[in-house]
């Protein structure tokens, strides 16, 4: 039987706060030679002792980086969130292949947000507006559970749009920072989107309001 040897490890980092780290991601962390991610993963993660590679100019130029390192060293890649959903995963087992790639899954900000409303969620609809304009994305018509990745002007304005569609039948809920000390969840009307601040790590959600009765 042949054992397969993984290059890359993928830890997903939860929505921000380091208690929703799973023990397995821990770990992979703890015992890497290098790491390579978002600035504020590396600065509540890295030792001094490790090789770190910040995503500063750009995934592309991180994983060029992260290239000499394969093979020879111990590396473990700091996603946000889950790296099923929406991450940087993706381009990391593009660029070394899936048969190097290990990945430790994490939670992700849409679970916690339903979470805090004691919702499930398998029945939703998740979209990414993080930053822009959604493009290509489901048709969020007809669903009675809708999760916004959301974050950024463009976000709040297509929001804005999508809130006027979907009409009074939906409960508005704003959670923003989820985990950290400065977590926010808020109920909000249609009206109130058009001036709510929504920062880089926001989830909106849209409520069929029957499911909150």
């Amino acid at each position: 039987m042949d054992i397969v040897s993984h290059e890359i490890t993928i830890v997903g980092c939860g929505p921000g706060g380091e208690d929703y780290l799973i023990p397995a991601g821990f770990k992979a962390i703890q015992t890497a030679d290098v790491l390579a991610g978002a600035p504020r993963l590396l600065r509540a993660f890295a030792t001094e002792a490790q090789t770190q590679i910040p995503m500063e100019g750009g995934v592309t130029s991180m994983l060029d980086e992260l290239t000499p390192y394969a093979g020879s060293k111990k590396i473990t890649v700091l996603v946000t969130g889950d790296p099923g959903l929406y991450s940087l995963a993706r381009n990391v087992i593009s660029r070394f292949g899936r048969e190097k790639c290990r990945v430790i899954p994490g939670v992700s900000s849409i679970q916690t947000a339903f979470a805090r409303l004691a919702l499930d969620w398998q029945d939703a609809i998740v979209i990414t507006a993080h930053g822009r304009t959604p493009v290509d994305e489901p048709d969020p018509a007809g669903w009675d559970k809708i999760a916004v990745l959301a974050g950024g002007e463009a976000s709040r304005k297509w929001l804005c749009s999508l809130a006027d569609v979907l009409g009074d039948r939906y409960q508005i809920v704003v959670c923003s920072n989820l985990t950290l000390p400065d977590e926010r969840v808020e109920y909000i009307s249609a009206s109130a989107m058009r001036t709510v601040t929504l920062p880089s790590k926001s989830v909106v959600l849209f409520i069929d309001k029957g499911y909150l009765i």
